[in-house]
């Protein structure tokens, strides 16, 4: 007996498109600007348990240039990584300014920090709200401290399936 065949099913895929750079000299000067400020600002991290410094830099429509670092804790899971920090600050001081660009970096102090690092689970579903929230897609630039650098048009790209305002209807 042949496995009856569902008709109605069907395969879909999700793709999207990012831009590699061998290193940041590639990069436009606004992208490499705000890389070398996350890069920089690494240093500010508060993270003395995992000693994976992280630092986000955005840029906004209306120009301003805002930073933020993870901040650890001795209870683990009440600390808070450096996307957060960044969006809760730009929520704070410049609520109706979209953001441009994002720039995020990290430092492994016990480790390489020479390829790009994704924004965790957490981080990208706010990264999105945030995108939804002001109608704007954000572009994220993607690099340790130095080699490969990743460009995406979008954080959205990072969670296909994200959980949004409109599934609370």
């Amino acid at each position: 007996m042949s496995p009856k065949v569902n008709e109605a099913m069907a395969t879909h895929q999700h793709q999207f498109d990012f831009d590699i750079y061998d290193d940041d000299h590639e990069l436009p000067e606004a992208d490499r600007f705000l890389l070398h400020k996350a890069r920089e600002h690494t240093s500010n991290a508060y993270a003395p348990y995992s000693h994976f410094r992280v630092a986000a830099v955005a840029r906004t429509i209306g120009g301003h240039i805002v930073k933020g670092t993870n901040q650890e804790n001795a209870s683990y899971p009440v600390g808070i990584c450096a996307e957060r920090v960044l969006l809760s600050t730009l929520s704070s001081l410049y609520p109706d300014d979209p953001i441009e660009t994002i720039a995020i970096s990290y430092h492994n102090v016990e480790g390489d920090s020479d390829n790009p690092a994704s924004p965790c689970g957490l981080c990208r579903q706010s990264l999105v709200e945030y995108e939804y929230r002001l109608h704007h897609p954000i572009r994220l630039v993607l690099a340790g401290q130095e080699g490969k650098v990743l460009v995406l048009k979008k954080a959205k790209d990072l969670l296909p399936f994200t959980f949004t305002p409109d599934d609370l209807k």
